[in-house]
């Protein structure tokens, strides 16, 4: 029983200890080349995703086969090309960013070792060891976007956080950063004032309690 007791701790430390070491950032889509290879349903998916912050993003989907409402999607999206193909290593030239989701392994870790030998930042659908990169919960409220990453252990959390995140964050908020950015535009100085100006501005948004 102490044995037990003692296994559990250990692993309650361990978790407490565990830190999320990922780097966030805002990628310009419309300027990168980004290549996902599987037409299914993951693939419907990682495209739906990406569209849904990024609707001019720049993407090929390659696969031998297409889900009707895949094609429906990219129809939709002029920026979205879509590639009646088996994937070859030739399809990753002039790529940014490779999605890889189809229902075989094997294809997929071809993608990821042929992309790791290119220096192609990676995702393999399900498969968090072969993943250079997640696509995590988004919220987005007009120019304010947040990026939620539970660091690959549990998509469900991100996305009930993302739901918090768009009941609380007002619908108005767009308009207070454009306010604050006409007024940043406005001030005199060098950086250090400015950031100091726009630092008491908006001291009043923390939560003081």
């Amino acid at each position: 029983m102490s044995e037990n007791k003692d296994n559990i701790e250990n692993g309650s430390q361990s978790a407490a200890l565990e830190r999320n070491e990922l780097y966030p950032v805002f990628l310009k889509l419309h300027n990168l080349s980004v290549l996902i290879v599987g037409g299914g349903n993951v693939g419907l998916e990682k495209l739906s995703f990406l569209l849904k912050s990024s609707p001019n993003a720049n993407v090929e989907v390659v696969a031998p086969r297409f889900l009707p409402e895949l094609v429906t999607l990219a129809e939709t999206h002029p920026s979205v090309k879509l590639t009646q193909k088996k994937f070859r290593k030739k399809m990753l030239k002039k790529r940014h960013m490779v999605i890889a989701c189809t229902d075989d392994l094997k294809v997929n870790k071809r993608v990821y070792e042929l992309s790791r030998k290119r220096y192609l930042i990676c995702n393999i659908a399900d498969t968090p060891d072969l993943c250079d990169y997640y696509l995590g919960g988004i919220v987005t409220k007009g120019n304010v976007k947040i990026a939620i990453s539970t660091n690959g252990k549990s998509p469900t959390t991100a996305k009930r956080l993302r739901e918090f995140f768009e009941e609380v964050i007002p619908e108005d908020i767009n308009q207070m950063v454009q306010n604050l950015n006409d007024y940043r535009k406005t001030l005199k100085g060098d950086f250090e004032e400015k950031v100091q100006k726009m630092n008491e501005i908006t001291a009043s948004l923390k939560n003081k309690e």
